[in-house]
């Protein structure tokens, strides 16, 4: 198998393009609305806008779909402090559900158990890259919004994660399956939730549209001291055209980047299947092969280094147990959620190993995947 280089396409040749049209914001530009245009394409979805971070898209996620000040959002215990950050930033207040061992995801029974008729909206993680069940969250009757950061061409029955909730998020951070440094993307099916999407994402111009972020239209129009410009008091996370450039070449790869990590993942799950707890193969994209070791981490980690292995980090902590929560959801609800309301997630998640699974090279993942089994045997 051929290696492949991350930034092997045509990302020099685009960002140019962009400098000699001297356009570089989404406002006026085209590489942000090629860009769309070919996510969406790609996804199966009607609509697709692009964002400054994978953060914005899942703020103006949660405000589209109605999420008020006051109001209450489910989000799962384990995973980047990014999602519940979201629900703060739209004034609402993050309730914690568990997550299942077996998945590492968000616990349908434990949202049911945490559902009342202040809670608004949903916000499924699919973590590491593995959908969660997206079939169980609908039916709680809210909108739920699909946290796809990790999760790009991850499948869940058939369908692209992110084209069955309210909303799918995406991340171009550098991390993700695609980068453009920073970036990010939302999907939906509806045309007036994208429309709200795109105008809270663009200052709330008038001219946006569900399908572009153009607002410049007939100049006789728009250039006039009369015009009214904005429908909406809305932020700035606003794409710019050398961000989408980049997307755009990394997004015509997207297929081999993806299976570049689907492939290095099942490669370390064949290593550790039968001495660590690891999530489901099946519609896993696999930004990285997480597992739960049972036994002293440090030491295993000391160890994997040692005999030729990359580093590897632990999840994140739950994001109530993080200094930046303290006192914020005291001073909304009263109260801070104790770590027994979610048992599961703070038991594995000092137990939980993420390896990378960005490797290009075939053989440096089936290296990686051959130390992990020496050190596990």
């Amino acid at each position: 198998m051929k290696t492949i280089k991350r930034f092997g396409g045509n990302e020099l040749k685009y960002l140019t393009k962009v400098l000699e049209g001297e356009h570089l914001t989404a406002t006026s530009g085209s590489w942000t609305h090629e860009l769309e245009q070919q996510f969406a394409k790609k996804m199966g979805s009607k609509y697709a806008i692009a964002f400054n971070s994978g953060t914005s898209t899942l703020h103006a996620a949660l405000v589209a779909v109605g999420v008020k000040r006051g109001d209450k959002v489910i989000v799962p215990a384990l995973g980047p402090i990014m999602t519940s950050a979201a629900v703060i930033h739209a004034g609402a207040i993050p309730v914690f559900a568990d997550v299942q061992e077996s998945t590492f995801n968000i616990d349908p029974t434990d949202v049911a158990r945490k559902m009342t008729p202040d809670v608004k909206a949903i916000i499924g993680v699919h973590l590491y890259g593995l959908p969660c069940d997206m079939d169980a969250l609908k039916a709680f009757g809210v909108p739920v919004i699909e946290d796809c950061a990790q999760a790009l061409l991850a499948t869940y029955k058939g369908k692209y994660a992110g084209t069955i909730g309210a909303f799918g998020s995406f991340s171009f951070e550098n991390s993700k399956h695609i980068s453009c440094g920073e970036g990010g993307m939302l999907i939906t099916d509806d045309e007036n939730l994208a429309l709200i999407a795109r105008r809270i994402g663009g200052h709330g111009f008038i001219g946006l549209t569900a399908e572009s972020g153009r607002v410049k239209g007939d100049k006789e129009i728009f250039q006039s001291p009369s015009y009214k410009r904005h429908a909406k008091i809305g932020w700035n996370y606003r794409m710019s055209e050398l961000q989408a450039a980049v997307a755009l070449a990394q997004f015509e790869r997207v297929d081999e980047l993806c299976k570049a990590r689907r492939e290095s993942g099942l490669r370390m799950i064949d290593a550790a299947i039968d001495d660590m707890r690891t999530q489901p193969i099946e519609g896993n994209s696999y930004w990285a092969f997480a597992a739960k070791y049972e036994g002293d981490w440090q030491e295993f980690r000391k160890r994997f280094i040692a005999a030729g292995g990359h580093p590897f980090y632990g999840a994140w902590s739950c994001p109530f147990d993080e200094p930046a929560f303290a006192g914020i959801i005291e001073s909304r609800i009263g109260d801070r959620p104790h770590p027994a309301n979610c048992p599961v997630a703070e038991r594995i998640q000092p137990q939980i190993m993420q390896f990378k699974t960005s490797w290009l090279d075939i053989e440096d993942a089936k290296k990686q995947a051959e130390i992990l089994r020496s050190v596990l045997g």
